[in-house]
């Protein structure tokens, strides 16, 4: 548990990126952020070769895949769904994570986690619906009140955020499948290896990202945009503690831990990156905003109470 409130209060710096940069494109951010992960990775994975060399070739290719959808897609989806809605509603978008996880968990991993009980998950699920929808109204009103606010915007980044969901829900169960299919296998390992395997991706955004720009005659000063020792420092700084870091510390839950509670405990990213936004913005959050983080906090903790039942005997019951 320790582990993954580590990994949560890393992960919560991700959301604060896109609004540090917001001139800069999600897709640069994203393909920036996983450059500087698999940059980092590499002396890491020097380091480490020993324990590299054992891989298999279907074990990197289950690390490619990984980093496509959890690393690449999942923050491009997310550094949109901020840019276009602001911070507080994509973050109570994601987090949801830890009860769509858990239910994803319940009906895929129960054989070899047990089963939770669905009459004791439904109260959870409530709560953090109604949360979600207290930060949404709070935010809509916000722009309503906005001069030139945009509903279509914002609608985009909730769908943008929903996806996001998606990304980071197959993510953990497929990343908790390899290390609980080998728990002789080092989670620091498996972090740096997502690292090498996101670093030719990354560069190929990379290239593709800069080269349209070029076709569209693109205003932007690439390669590192209008502040480059800002957009340089702060991908490395995501890149080696919300990536590498953030990686393996959910590395070591994931391999501790059953596949459905692990997955609730990301509850902590989402509130790491709540204060992180608030802070940033400079004020308190509205009553009904605290009401809806109180209730999604309430959610989760009352799922996590919730313990696997063995499949036989929940059968029995």
């Amino acid at each position: 548990m320790l582990y993954a409130l580590a990994a949560g209060l890393m992960w919560g710096l991700v959301f604060v990126g896109p609004l540090l940069l917001p001139e800069y494109p999600a897709a640069l951010q994203s393909v920036g952020r996983y450059l500087a992960f698999g940059l980092i990775a590499l002396p890491l994975a020097w380091l480490d070769r020993v324990r590299l060399r054992e891989l298999t070739r279907g074990d990197w290719l289950e690390a490619l895949k990984l980093a496509a959808v959890g690393n690449l897609l999942y923050y491009l989806c997310l550094a949109s769904a901020i840019q276009r809605a602001g911070a507080p509603l994509p973050t109570m978008i994601i987090g949801t994570l830890p009860v769509v996880i858990a239910v994803s968990a319940n009906l895929r991993d129960h054989r070899r986690d047990g089963r939770l009980p669905w009459r004791q998950l439904w109260p959870s699920l409530l709560l953090i619906g109604v949360g979600i929808g207290c930060v949404n109204s709070v935010e809509l009103a916000a722009l309503q009140r906005e001069a030139g606010g945009d509903l279509g915007r914002y609608l985009g980044g909730a769908l943008l955020a929903t996806v996001a969901v998606a990304c980071w829900t197959w993510y953990p169960l497929r990343n908790a499948d390899w290390l609980r299919h080998h728990p002789d296998r080092s989670p620091r390992s498996w972090a740096t290896a997502q690292g090498v395997a996101t670093l030719p991706l990354a560069l190929l955004g990379y290239a593709l990202l800069w080269g349209g720009m070029a076709v569209a005659d693109s205003p932007f000063a690439m390669p590192f945009g209008p502040r480059p020792l800002v957009f340089l420092g702060l991908m490395a700084v995501i890149g080696l503690f919300a990536s590498w870091l953030g990686t393996l510390c959910w590395n070591e839950a994931s391999q501790r831990l059953p596949t459905a509670l692990v997955g609730q405990l990301i509850v902590f990213e989402t509130l790491a990156a709540l204060g992180y936004a608030f802070l940033l913005r400079g004020e308190w959050p509205a009553p009904l905003t605290l009401l809806g983080i109180v209730l999604l906090v309430a959610g989760v903790l009352s799922a996590l109470r919730v313990r696997p039942q063995p499949v036989a005997a929940a059968h029995a019951g």
